[in-house]
């Protein structure tokens, strides 16, 4: 008889010591090894330490993920009340019931707890999310998988509010799996039958099933899908893995969604126009394809193990390299590594990090919270300082340049920021004034704030569009000492950007310095894919070298470089003239202590004393 495959939960580091005391047993019984269970324990024991990235809204509201990217898709502004989740409906209804609402009668989950969804709903439908106009549609994402406990309070109000808004303002879209197992590559569709059942039990009948398949699904699958849950054939629609993720709207419109909607919903849209709106979209999904030329970009962040952690920032990215014609190559390096003590501990990581961060054509140093990583991305700073390497820092980035440039140019050797040491003599990052020490819930500085620019030339303002101020959303519980500010700006460092009582430094540049930008806020959630960050923009074009001309064209981007016609012959050029310019800089790497070699190619001196790498100053070669 086939053994039953079973979940256990057990004490990995005992169980590893038991397998050591009784190997014989353990061979014996078991068809496993201890490097795999070492293996899973360090990715267990680690998971709990890497989190998901943390989306903010303009009014300061901390939400999932995935209203970042209706946000970025549908290009509107959402607000806290957007996100419905359980703990608020139920606060709601506790609420109404301790001051009388419900005149006593006993709180239930029908009708109380559904009606107030579906109020709820009926509310936040009418806020507008693009200008002052009401929207005319509202999507709602029922999340979670049909019957889950938890989300079965939701199904219910929604079972209700089909009734209560009639069929033609109430239209619902079932998203499925389609499985294609390798051995047999033909898919399968019960998954599909069996939920669409259990919703249908639950009083919901899909108008449309959206199918997620691996590859492009056949008549005849569709037919099936069609003839078991109750649908017709062109009411099935196929959302196969595609090249980009661009691409899946115009799948979408290919199979008459557009069409459908706008007859199910009687809204009347003119058709004629949906060609001349769906252009710029086209463009940007045929520029994913077409697109040849590369640029690498290195994250030195804190929680690279985990993908969701940078989730906006990626797309920032993704969308600054698409507007320059670029396809972006991220390299994410682990911060820790980058830091002296993992050159002593673990050197093969250690020159690994140190070998990416040196090949990449930009840097990016992300926000985060604790010490962790710090002093890593300190260096990464120094590194980029010092060798002329684009740089861009967010939130955390900002206080890291800022306490690498006191150390490096002001002789404050224990300047660092008071979330890290809060007895240092040189406290060039504080908390702020909102910040209560040990209460960590709500207290940071959160939501859309206005940054004044300061007078003087400044390439930040310029990528904006030389505004006077602009809005960007916050999030953050410590801020650079405005007593330091003077001292820094007298060797070089500039601060471009302030809140409105010029109190709190929100921008910072370095002269002389090809592209190093940092913002305190946070510009990826504002983001678009039409509509790119300009602060990430600006690291895109810096890192190939396009900045200045795109700023002489009034910050337009020529047709040349919107083109990959003359792409080979140009970079052909630009090879020839980096590869003499390297030939002229390039030295051989003094021999570190120990005999070991830094991992980074070229050396260079500089005034500023030990290179961020340690034991060997670094010239990059690279450009």
């Amino acid at each position: 008889m086939a053994p039953k495959k079973s979940t256990i939960v057990l004490n990995v580091e005992q169980f590893i010591h038991d397998i050591e005391e009784r190997p014989a047993i353990w061979n014996r019984n078991f068809h496993c090894n201890k490097a795999f269970l070492e293996q899973m324990w360090d990715e267990l024991s680690g998971a709990h330490k890497l989190p998901s990235e943390v989306y903010v809204l303009d009014d300061g509201a901390e939400v999932d993920l995935d209203l970042g990217n209706y946000e970025r898709f549908l290009d509107i502004t959402l607000h806290r009340d957007n996100n419905i989740t359980t703990g608020k409906i139920y606060k709601l209804v506790i609420e109404k019931e301790r001051t009388g609402e419900y005149l006593g009668k006993t709180v239930q989950v029908v009708p109380h707890i559904t009606d107030a969804i579906q109020e709820w709903v009926e509310r936040v439908a009418q806020t507008p999310v693009q200008g002052s106009s009401k929207p005319q549609v509202c999507v709602v994402e029922l999340g979670g998988t049909i019957g889950d406990i938890e989300g079965m309070p939701f199904v219910e109000a929604f079972r209700q509010f089909q009734f209560r808004v009639k069929r033609e303002n109430f239209c619902l879209a079932h998203v499925s799996l389609v499985p294609l197992p390798k051995a047999t590559g033909e898919p399968k569709t019960k998954p599909t039958q069996s939920s669409v059942r259990e919703l249908r039990g639950c009083g919901l009948s899909p108008d449309l099933i959206v199918c997620r398949s691996e590859k492009p699904i056949g008549l005849e699958v569709k037919e099936k899908i069609s003839n078991f849950c109750h649908v017709g054939p062109d009411q099935v629609i196929c959302i196969h893995d595609l090249s980009s993720i661009y691409h899946v709207p115009l799948l979408m419109e290919q199979n008459g969604v557009i069409e459908y909607l706008n007859e199910r919903l009687q809204l009347n849209i003119d058709m004629s126009k949906r060609t001349k709106c769906l252009q710029q979209w086209r463009d940007l999904a045929r520029r994913t394809e077409t697109v040849r030329r590369e640029v690498c970009i290195a994250v030195v962040g804190k929680y690279t193990k985990f993908a969701d952690s940078y989730a906006s920032v990626v797309k920032a990215l993704q969308h600054a390299a698409l507007a320059a014609n670029r396809k972006l190559e991220l390299v994410f390096i682990e911060s820790c590594q980058l830091e002296e003590e993992t050159q002593l501990t673990e050197p093969s990581k250690y020159h690994k990090e140190w070998q990416k961060l040196c090949e990449s054509d930009g840097i990016l140093v992300p926000g985060g919270f604790g010490s962790r990583g710090m002093e890593g991305k300190i260096r990464a700073c120094q590194w980029a300082r010092e060798n002329q390497r684009p740089l861009l820092g967010i939130c955390l980035g900002l206080q890291a340049a800022v306490i690498e440039f006191a150390r490096s140019k002001l002789g404050l050797k224990d300047a660092n920021t008071t979330e890290i040491d809060p007895n240092t003599a040189n406290a060039l990052v504080i908390d702020m004034p909102e910040h209560h020490t040990g209460q960590l819930g709500g207290t940071m500085r959160l939501g859309k704030r206005t940054t004044v620019f300061a007078e003087g030339p400044s390439i930040t303002r310029k990528l904006y569009g030389n505004p006077k101020t602009v809005e960007e959303r916050h999030r953050h519980r410590y801020e650079v000492n405005p007593k330091y500010v003077p001292r820094l700006e007298e060797h070089g460092m500039r601060f471009v950007g302030t809140d409105e009582d010029k109190t709190r430094m929100e921008i910072i540049e370095l002269s002389g310095h090809p592209y190093f930008v940092a913002t305190q806020y946070h510009p990826e959630y504002l983001s678009r894919p039409l509509k790119p960050s300009p602060p990430f923009l600006g690291l895109i074009l810096a890192s190939v070298d396009r900045l200045t001309q795109y700023i002489q064209r009034g910050c337009r981007l020529s047709p040349r470089q919107l083109s990959d016609a003359s792409s080979d012959e140009e970079d052909s050029v630009v090879g020839l003239v980096g590869a003499t310019k390297s030939l002229r800089i390039l030295k051989i790497p003094s021999t570190p202590k120990n005999g070991i070699s830094n991992g980074c190619n070229g050396s260079s001196s500089t005034s500023d004393g030990e290179g961020a790498c340690g034991g060997v100053d670094i010239t990059n070669g690279h450009k």
